[in-house]
This record gives C-alpha cells, sequence and structure tokens, in this order.
C-alpha cells in the first residue's frame, strides 16, 4: 500500500489495474460472435471486488515477483470466478436476477448465451494462463496451471462444492457438511489464488504451505461473511438480491448457527489466518490487512 493508504483504497487502485489488463485479455464486442463477446464482457468487466485477482498480487509481490508476470494469472482467476457466477445464476441452479447491481447474464442475454459466455470465460483463462510462462519458468507456469485446474474440479473443489450445494438445499445438514461446501465452492478458488501468487513469486516449499493455509482460512471467512451479508444487507449493498439463501433453504451459517455465532466464527478464522500470515514477516502487512477488511463487511 501506498503510505496513509487504507485497504480499501487499496483494493479500489488495484481493481481499475486489474480491470485494465481484463480488457485487453477479451475479444472486442465487434468480434464474431458479436454477442457471445457481448455477454462475456458484460458479465466480466460490469464491476465487482477483485478479491481474487488482487490476493494474487498480494501474495506474489510480498514475496518479490512482478505485477506484470502476476497479471494474467491475476485475471485468470476473475474470469473463473465470473464463468462460476453466471452459471451459479442460471435458472437450473440458483435462478437470480440480480448480480454487481444489473441483470444477470442470462436475463441479459438468454440463457443458451449466457451458458456459452460462461463456458467460454473458463476456457478463456486457461488460454491466458498458457499464453506464456511467468518471468519465463516453465515449471512455475505449469504449477500454476495444475494449482488452478484443480481449485476449479469437482474434489474439494468449485464444481464439487457447487454439487453440493445443490444437493443440500431444503435439508437439515451437519457442521462438517456446511464446511465442506463453503470451503470448496468459494474457499478453493481463494486459497488457490493466494497460492499462485506464491508459486510466480518462487515461493520456498515452506512459504507456500503458509500462504495455503491463510487462503483457506480467509476463503472460509469470506463465505461466512457472505452467508451473514445475506440476511442483514439489501440488494443495493450487496449487488444482487438478498435473502436468495434462506429462501431457497440453502446452507449457510446464520441458518445453523445464528448470526451472533456466525461472526464469531468468521473473527476466529480472520484472526487464525492473520496469525498463519504473519511469519512470513513485514511482508504479510496486506494480506493481513485483506484478512480483516473482509470480516469488516459485517460489522
Amino acid at each position: 500500500m501506498k503510505p496513509q493508504e487504507g485497504i480499501e483504497a487499496y483494493l479500489g487502485r488495484r481493481a481499475v489495474e486489474v480491470n485494465q489488463w481484463l480488457e485487453s485479455l477479451l475479444p472486442s464486442e465487434t468480434t464474431l460472435p458479436q454477442s457471445l463477446h457481448r455477454a462475456m464482457r458484460y458479465s466480466l468487466l460490469g464491476g465487482g471486488k477483485r478479491l481474487r485477482p488482487v490476493l494474487v498480487l498480494m501474495a506474489g509481490e510480498a514475496l518479490g515477483a512482478d505485477t506484470d508476470d502476476l497479471m494474467p494469472a491475476a485475471c485468470a482467476m476473475e474470469m473463473i470466478h465470473t464463468y462460476s457466477l453466471i452459471h451459479d445464476d442460471l435458472p437450473a441452479m440458483d435462478n437470480d436476477d440480480l448480480r454487481r447491481g444489473r441483470p444477470t447474464c442470462h436475463k441479459a442475454f438468454g440463457e443458451a448465451v449466457a451458458i456459452l459466455a460462461g463456458d467460454a470465460l473458463l476456457t478463456r483463462a486457461f488460454e491466458v494462463l498458457a499464453a506464456q510462462a511467468p518471468a519465463g519458468d516453465l515449471d512455475r507456469q505449469m504449477r500454476v496451471i495444475k494449482e488452478v485446474t484443480v481449485a476449479a474440479g469437482t474434489v474439494n473443489a468449485l464444481i464439487g462444492g457447487q454439487v453440493a450445494d445443490i444437493e443440500s438445499e431444503g435439508k437439515q445438514v451437519s457442521d462438517s457438511t456446511l464446511e465442506y461446501i463453503h470451503r470448496s465452492k468459494t474457499g478453493a478458488m481463494i486459497r488457490a489464488s493466494v497460492t499462485v501468487g506464491g508459486i510466480i513469486a518462487g515461493a520456498s516449499p515452506e512459504q507456500i504451505e503458509t500462504l495455503s493455509s491463510y487462503g483457506e482460512k480467509i476463503g472460509l471467512a469470506f463465505q461466512v461473511a457472505d452467508d451473514i451479508l445475506d440476511v442483514t444487507s439489501t440488494s443495493e449493498q450487496l449487488g444482487k438480491t438478498p435473502g436468495k439463501d434462506t429462501a431457497a433453504g440453502k446452507a449457510t451459517y446464520p441458518a445453523l448457527h445464528g448470526i451472533a455465532q456466525s461472526k464469531h466464527r468468521a473473527r476466529q478464522l480472520v484472526d487464525e489466518a492473520i496469525k498463519i500470515i504473519s511469519a512470513l514477516g513485514p511482508a504479510a502487512f496486506k494480506l493481513e490487512e485483506m484478512a480483516r477488511f473482509i470480516i469488516a463487511r459485517t460489522s
């Protein structure tokens, strides 16, 4: 961070940088098929916190990586995240009409184009990752691709978590099932964002383990916070429809434990994350501030 720069100002500044890169990595709206590329750009460039790409940058820069080497992977993480949101909003899944303060992709472009726009963003993400080795290091490139592939997959990962989330609707779930859903559907890609930054920076095995453990803690804390906000916030604050999880009978922390206990759990996870990442020394300052920011939204 710049001197006297708070975490929100920092995130805003880095989001602008990420958005400029994302803009450059997508086909233009005039490139055929135009409807598909318009839908991709509409969803990817339509706002958002850019949490995952900023975590790639934070972790990598903390360990000495060059920003230009980190940005392709940072953008790939956001493309995968956006693809998952497009598909998550579809009528067959969460059936939502609002995302990032605007009509969801299928509402704006139709279901068929929305499905294909999500597919295209996922494909484009791996095209970006494969295009150039960070710092010319092919081994690091392959490790990054593997890390992202696993996190976006089915075993303790994004797609597996989505399936468990759908199958748990309207059911009384255990603590372990709830945690599995959250660690997989949301947490896996957040953890991978942090770890990918470390891989690109050439982190030691011990540093990678530290980053991974930190990412696991904040990934779960982020989803617990999201669960709380779904209950306590307005659509203007969220940028999406509030109360949808409750209406759909989703497995959430407030549904299982109540608001107060959910807030306690989120704070506990953040405290654990800060303790873990402090092993990196002064370079961990931004990552510590990010952990605090994740739950500050619920205050």
